[in-house]
């Protein structure tokens, strides 16, 4: 989330291990946790292929920030498009597998 995506750690805790994390960028925060290093993680597409993304993260210009992250390395879960559901942007798949789309209600 850091290094790829830009965020910037915000808060961790509690210390000296934490288990969760808050990442920041461009006004959005995202809550991240760890409940067991035992549990493997389970992404939605695994328990609901119809509801395949675990968060949805706004962002007012999904082709500049879809280029930006490309020239950071990452590559796409699903390529850049207008969606059949009246939104535009992409999804990428974090570490452990977990689907974000990053992207905005479509203006036609």
């Amino acid at each position: 989330y850091t290094e790829q995506l830009g965020f910037v750690l915000a808060h961790a805790s509690p210390q000296p291990d934490p288990f969760f994390a808050i990442v920041r960028r461009d006004g959005v925060q995202v809550f991240l946790k760890s409940i067991a290093p035992d549990v493997p993680p389970l992404p939605n597409c695994h328990r609901h292929p119809w509801a395949r993304w675990d968060a949805y993260v706004y962002t007012p210009d999904p082709d500049a920030l879809h280029a930006e992250f490309r020239a950071r390395g990452v590559t796409p879960k699903a390529p850049l498009a207008d969606t059949d559901d009246g939104l535009r942007g992409f999804e990428i798949a974090d570490a452990d597998g977990y689907i974000l789309f990053f992207g905005r209600p479509r203006v036609d």
